[in-house]
This record gives structure tokens, C-alpha cells and sequence, in this order.
């Protein structure tokens, strides 16, 4: 973005309240480890290379340039100014160059998503623009900025039309079962991705109350004096920690499909953020530069990323991810643990007896009860 005094004049006064600005930010500063582990992962799997280069060639993102510009409202000084202040506030905050154009489609479905191979289009829908105000819009711009900044519209565009033209690409020499697994890959991944910019959301509205305002608007609608934060975010306490294994194997079924993490997941994610170390350090302006991102190591991303998920599972409450841990800590009787995480005790022998405690607060099975096969 030019720096000429005509555009520090054109940001003197938006937005309505003095921003952090970040300089030559990376992306790396905002984006979840997970989000990069599973981008890694993405392009180290069987067929993507081939699924990437044959797809690229083919997508017709001319059309869907086209199709934005002659069925949807481009956001300018004259239509949607409101936004277009928004977005370029975005840019200068992060620091990105160029700002993208920006549509708004009519679909009453609150939405939003930055596509695009060569270059990147923010669409959001008019759903999302009759849905939040403008502390809300603002940090769901920056959001797809974040998207833009990170390169994710790529994958993103690769991923919407995999799931749409899904029987269509079967002439690929790979087969459809790898094409369904390169689109669980890239759900996989972009659910990642959609906690990146989120966080990128925050970066440029720097208003945490606005940011979990948005997501419950999302979830509920426009009832913000039916709702309460504290109660949105118990429900995340609740979804993690509630239920026996069953509930944890449900939760991954559900989530599948799915391109974006759930709603209140979203939001106690961001919450932890915004309380972090890491979070404070670039308000200070203590962040990575992009004059330093190739000079990253991919072994270094992957080593942080495996230390969030350890972390991660560690604290977790869910059922199944403790297992996990206890099965890295070297627990016993974990097969005992299995058969009550799946409602074991309901169809526990009256003999077998009740489980014992022992001194370290670990359950252990009655001693008197002889092992049975498979144990």
C-alpha cells in the first residue's frame, strides 16, 4: 500500500479510534501451529501435487472473477463505502500491499470467504451485512485479510470446487477415494486456518468483546439481549469436556463435513489467545517480520506445531484425548478405562465388583477379579 501522504490522510480518521498499526507483519505472527502442521501435511499427501497442478490449470477463476463482477455489488468509495473503509483500514493495519476487491453477493445465509488462485476476492454476503454492526464487521474483515495475508485463498478455492465438482473430477488418474481424501485433508486443514484468521480478526479490530459478538451472532442470530458471553463460552467448556468416549467419537463424525470449526470452539479459542503472552508481544510490537519468513524452518514450524498439539492434548478434557494422554504417560488398565469410556459399566458383570482407587487417584480394577481375554 502506498505510503504517500495522501493515503496516511485517507486513514487520519478510520477507523473511528486509534489502531496498533503492524508493519511488514508476517503471518506467521497470528497463525495457529495447527493451522501450518496441517498445511504441511496437506501438501505432503499422496496425489495433492498432481490434484494442485492439473487443478490450477483448469479452475476457470477468470469466470468466477466475471461471475462476482457482473452478479454481485463491488465494494468501492460509491457502493458500500463503509466497507471498503473497513477493508482498506484492514490492509494498512496488517500491512498488505494490496488491497483485494471486495464483493457483496445476496445470499440471506451470514457468510464470508476470501477465494482466488492468482490474486485474492473477499465475498461476503448480504447475510453477514445486515447481521453485525460495525465493530463486528470490522474484525470479520480483517478475518478474510488474514486469509489473503496467509495465502489461503488458494486452498481454499481448491477446496470449494473439489466439493462441488467432486463427481466431476473423476477423470483424474487417482481414483475417487484419494480425491475424498485430499477434500477431508483440506476441511482438515482449513478449519485450522479459520482460527488464524480469526485471530487476524482480532489483530485489526483490537476488540475482543466485538470479536465474540460476531461469532455469537453467527451461532444465534441477531438476540444479542437473549445471549450472554460467559454462558456462550460455558457451552465450549461443556461441548469438550462433556460425555464419556461415545460423545468424543460423535464429535469427530460431526466436524468432518465441516469447514469451519464450531462456533463456540471458535470463540474459546480466541479468548485464550487474546489472553496469551504471544498476544501481548505483538500488540507491543513484538512480532515476526516477513523480511524473516525465508529464513523459517519448516523443521522449526513442525517442532512448535507438535508442541501445541502435546500442550493441547495435555489440557485437554475430552474423553478420548485424555486416553491419548494417559496412553503416552503409560497408564494402566487401559482397557478397562476404554469399555467404561463407552458405557463399560452398564454392562459390567454385578461380580466384577466395583473399580478401586489407589493412592494416586488412578483407577484400578478389583484386585479379586481375575483378567479377562483381551485385557
Amino acid at each position: 500500500m502506498s505510503e504517500d501522504g495522501h493515503e496516511q490522510n485517507a486513514h487520519e480518521n478510520v477507523p473511528s479510534r486509534q489502531r496498533r498499526r503492524f508493519p511488514g507483519i508476517s503471518s506467521r505472527a497470528y497463525e495457529h501451529p495447527a493451522d501450518r502442521s496441517a498445511l504441511v501435511a496437506l501438501r505432503k499427501l499422496t496425489g495433492f501435487d498432481t490434484v494442485f497442478k492439473a487443478l490450477s490449470g483448469l479452475l476457470p477463476e477468470r469466470s468466477l472473477r466475471l461471475l462476482f463482477l457482473s452478479d454481485s455489488v463491488r465494494v468501492s468509495d460509491q457502493q458500500f463505502s463503509h466497507l471498503n473503509d473497513m477493508l482498506r483500514d484492514a490492509c494498512y493495519i496488517l500491512d498488505l500491499e494490496k488491497v483485494p476487491p471486495m464483493y457483496v453477493t445476496q445470499d440471506p445465509q451470514p457468510n464470508a470467504m476470501c477465494i482466488g488462485l492468482d490474486e485474492p476476492i473477499i465475498v461476503v454476503t448480504t447475510g453477514l451485512v445486515e447481521l453485525l454492526d460495525e465493530e463486528e464487521m470490522r474484525a470479520v474483515v480483517g478475518h478474510e485479510v488474514g486469509h489473503a495475508l496467509s495465502g489461503h485463498s488458494v486452498y481454499r478455492t481448491i477446496l470449494l470446487f473439489l466439493t462441488s465438482l467432486a463427481l466431476k473430477v473423476a477423470w483424474i488418474p487417482l481414483g475417487n477415494l484419494a480425491i475424498l481424501a485430499i477434500v477431508t485433508a483440506l476441511r482438515e486443514w482449513f478449519r485450522k486456518s479459520e482460527l488464524s484468521a480469526d485471530r487476524a480478526g482480532l489483530l485489526v479490530g483490537q476488540d475482543l468483546r466485538a470479536s465474540m459478538r460476531g461469532l455469537m451472532k453467527i451461532a444465534g442470530g441477531n438476540h444479542l439481549h437473549e445471549m450472554n458471553v460467559d454462558a456462550f463460552l460455558n457451552q465450549a467448556e461443556e461441548f469438550e469436556s462433556g460425555g464419556d468416549l461415545r460423545d468424543s467419537v460423535l464429535k469427530i463424525l460431526n466436524v468432518l463435513p465441516r469447514s469451519h470449526p464450531f462456533t463456540t470452539v471458535r470463540a474459546a479459542e480466541l479468548k485464550k489467545w487474546a489472553e496469551s503472552r504471544d498476544y501481548q508481544r505483538i500488540m507491543d510490537g513484538h512480532y515476526p517480520r516477513r523480511s524473516e519468513d525465508k529464513d523459517t524452518s519448516v523443521t522449526d514450524s513442525f517442532r512448535e506445531s507438535a508442541a501445541s498439539y502435546a500442550s493441547n492434548v495435555k489440557s485437554s478434557k475430552d474423553p478420548l484425548m485424555k486416553l491419548v494422554s494417559d496412553i503416552a504417560g503409560g497408564a494402566g488398565d487401559l482397557g478397562g478405562r476404554v469399555r467404561r469410556g463407552f458405557g463399560g459399566f452398564a454392562s459390567t458383570s454385578p461380580q466384577d465388583g466395583p473399580p478401586t482407587e489407589s493412592a494416586n487417584g488412578t483407577e484400578q480394577p478389583p484386585t479379586d477379579t481375575p483378567p479377562r481375554d483381551g485385557d
